[in-house]
């Protein structure tokens, strides 16, 4: 899989000048202040270089996850990390979300659904900063967008997120991977934004190398239900999961679009896509399709 980096990895030379030029550091009071900030920086090297060797071992969802949590954890802190990936079948930028913690229900979809204004004035005021390690104030956009009551932001801990990414070059607008990040235990701060930019072109390739494993995967389990002629679909997102169990439930597309906060137009795209994805010929007989092939509870 071909994918290209708007700008070239900072990671090795900055690696290089934090290990290679401990003496040229100041020196405090009886030198202590340079060693403890030649510890610091050690330490941060150290970080990632683990980082940027852990990810080649990267192959599987779960074990992305479980490298965000451990190696990535020591250099970008994070309970939720929200990661997205151009699909190329469906054109569209996918998103999912990766917690280490409960949040409260209804919060996380709008934060990975492409339809979502929340999730959309995210990925605007990362673009409008230019493409550069960018913390969102994600409190006020909740205030100014009016789809999630900003009390329930400040509950959940997550009033500011770091966003970076990468875009094709050239074309900034052309998103090939997002990464939103949140954390309770500080406020994100200028060395955060270094961090996450040093570990970008690992954190980019990890997380693309799962997701095209997870596809083949995918497609040779889809294959393999076709030869012994079972039946099988295109796999729904969770946003299209949650419409489906509405609609089972008898709701309309105004009715659904207020349970889930997005416009009544949306809710008719996503169940236009349902039906493609489901071979249907109408929401009632979707519905059906979805229960057998246990893409809803019935």
């Amino acid at each position: 899989m071909d994918h290209h980096f708007n700008r070239s990895s900072p990671a090795a030379p900055i690696v290089a000048a934090v290990v290679g030029a401990p003496e040229q550091a100041g020196r405090g009071i009886n030198g202590m202040g340079s060693s403890l900030g030649n510890a610091n920086e050690t330490n941060h090297a150290e970080a990632v270089l683990r980082v940027i060797e852990s990810a080649a071992q990267v192959r599987r969802r779960y074990q992305f996850f479980v490298w965000s949590q451990s190696y990535l954890n020591a250099l970008v802190p994070h309970d939720l990390s929200i990661c997205a990936s151009y699909d190329r079948v469906r054109h569209e930028m996918v998103f999912e979300a990766f917690n280490s913690r409960p949040f409260p229900e209804g919060l996380l979809p709008l934060l990975s659904d492409t339809s979502s204004l929340l999730l959309q004035g995210v990925v605007s005021s990362w673009m409008a900063g230019g493409g550069v390690p960018t913390i969102v104030d994600l409190l006020g956009l909740a205030r100014r967008t009016r789809v999630v009551d900003p009390s329930l932001i400040a509950e959940a801990g997550i009033e500011h997120l770091m966003v970076h990414g990468v875009a094709r070059p050239q074309r900034p607008d052309e998103l090939e991977s997002l990464f939103i990040f949140s954390n309770q235990v500080r406020p994100w701060g200028e060395p955060d934004r270094r961090h996450l930019e040093m570990i970008l072109p690992q954190l980019h390739s990890a997380y693309l190398r799962a997701q095209s494993v997870e596809n083949d995967l995918n497609g040779a389990l889809s294959g393999h239900l076709v030869q012994n002629g079972r039946e099988h679909a295109a796999p729904i997102t969770e946003r299209e999961r949650q419409i489906l169990g509405w609609v089972r439930e008898g709701k309309s597309n105004q009715e659904i679009g207020k349970l889930l906060c997005i416009s009544a137009l949306t809710v008719k795209n996503h169940v236009q896509k349902i039906l493609r994805k489901l071979n249907a010929a109408n929401r009632a007989q979707a519905v059906a399709r979805a229960m057998s092939l246990k893409l809803i509870s019935s």
